[in-house]
């Protein structure tokens, strides 16, 4: 192998296995620090010769379950990212991260359709469907995969795409790290250059009128504007702007792919539903847009649960305020609404196994075990539930956290049709659910 083999006691293993959210740890008995995709072929090998499971880690983002006792295949060492300008494509290694996709197709003058956070892995994310301020206008990540380069149960390396293992293209865009390990994708890349985006901060009190405002105001909105409206009960950190640090305040978080002068009409209506604390909306190079939700870089521990509801209709809309708004008792840092319309409620050609197709609203929960983990975990569920009867769809898996990764939040995840499908392919191509360290979809009986 080109690269390394780590064992417990060696060095390097334990920044191998580290994974960005801290609450889960990882004690696999051999770690392959792969440096190529021949590696990961040796490594899939080995593990079927001597009765190990495989789990994969990137960047640590988006963990499922615990890989203990498993070989781990860490392909951090694999980022290599390059750009084909004329066919608007990025090849992308498997360790690579966003950030690293997002430069090299700037120079270019194109722009991925990455997430919130250009610190993520770009596969792990594409795996999983991958929403982003692209979204509404050019589908989920899922959606724009040309062709993968990977490795299935029995060691065989396989080119995927439309017209080769077209059922295993289906099954890995969207199915997770069920299927095999991606060793690089082909993905579409947009003529984004600039975006006008940034976030309005409103104060918390005024949040039931604004959320009125934003559920009128975001229907309207054309495909080129992604719009999340956050709930925040922002920390008292020097890193948070001094207008609403260790205060619980309204984000408007928005990025728009057109003109800035029409992206400020588009957005005027909010600016005036209600006192601003601090806009930071203006044009800005496609390279700053992680600025815009700023999310934490850093390792920490932090929990997140998902759901989908139809509307923010006054049902929906008073269970929030309940239980998220101003005078709620909530432990929960952030509460995010995304719309989930235009092309993500499209289904792309070919179809992929991404679920959530209905429209409606995103809802993310996210926070740290503060005061513990069982009150925020128990805050979530209570939050998830309540939300439940207004419910559209399922969870998104990469937001659900590793006590969430339960079979049947798993199947929640996708069409009833969809699963049966997954879990026949699995049968398939991975009959030992050797890669079942993820959000696991078994082998059908």
């Amino acid at each position: 192998m080109r690269g390394r083999l780590l064992q417990p006691q060696d060095e390097g293993y334990a920044a191998s296995t580290a994974g960005h959210n801290t609450v889960l740890t990882h004690r696999p008995a051999l770690v392959v620090a792969a440096a190529c995709a021949e590696d990961v072929r040796e490594a899939v090998l080995f593990a079927g010769r001597h009765g190990l499971t495989v789990a994969v880690q990137a960047t640590g983002h988006g963990q499922a379950v615990s890989c203990d006792g498993a070989l781990l295949i860490s392909t951090a060492a694999m980022d290599g990212v390059s750009v084909d300008p004329a066919a608007r494509t990025a090849r992308i290694e498997a360790g690579a991260r966003w950030e690293a996709v997002i430069a090299a197709a700037a120079e270019h003058g194109l722009a991925p359709p990455s997430g919130s956070s250009p610190r993520v892995g770009a596969i792990g994310y594409t795996l999983g469907g991958g929403i982003g301020p692209l979204g509404r206008a050019h589908g989920y990540a899922a959606d724009n995969v040309r062709s993968f380069e990977a490795v299935t149960a029995d060691g065989t390396a396989r080119h995927v795409s439309a017209d080769r293992d077209p059922d295993l293209f289906w099954a890995l865009r969207g199915g997770k790290g069920n299927f095999g390990v991606v060793t690089s994708m082909v993905i579409d890349l947009f003529p984004v250059e600039r975006v006008y985006g940034g976030g309005l901060f409103f104060p918390g009190e005024y949040a039931e009128p604004l959320l009125r405002s934003y559920r009128t105001w975001a229907k309207a909105l054309p495909e080129e504007m992604s719009a999340a409206f956050a709930l925040v009960r922002f920390p008292d950190a020097p890193a948070v702007p001094a207008e609403v640090r260790g205060h619980f305040a309204i984000h408007l978080r928005v990025a728009y792919l057109g003109a800035p002068e029409r992206g400020a009409e588009l957005l005027a209506p909010m600016r005036e539903a209600g006192p601003l604390l601090l806009d930071t909306v203006a044009e800005m190079p496609f390279t700053e847009v992680g600025s815009i939700n700023n999310d934490p870089t850093e390792p920490g521990p932090y929990y997140e649960r998902s759901t989908v509801i139809g509307d923010l209709g006054p049902e929906p809309a008073g269970v929030l305020m309940e239980l998220a708004g101003p005078h709620a008792r909530c432990p929960l840092l952030v509460v995010e609404l995304r719309p989930l319309d235009g092309a993500l409620a499209r289904r792309p050609r070919p179809g992929n196994a991404v679920g959530n197709r209905g429209g409606g609203f995103a809802v993310f929960t996210a926070s740290v075990p503060v005061p513990d983990a069982s009150t925020v975990a128990e805050y979530q569920d209570r939050l998830v539930g309540a939300l439940a009867p207004y419910g559209t769809g399922g969870p998104f898996l990469s937001f659900q956290s590793a006590e969430e990764a339960s079979q049947e939040q798993v199947r929640a995840a996708y069409e009833a049709a969809d699963y049966r499908e997954l879990s026949r392919l699995k049968r398939a191509y991975d009959p030992g659910n050797v890669f079942r360290h993820t959000h696991n979809i078994p082998p059908a009986l």
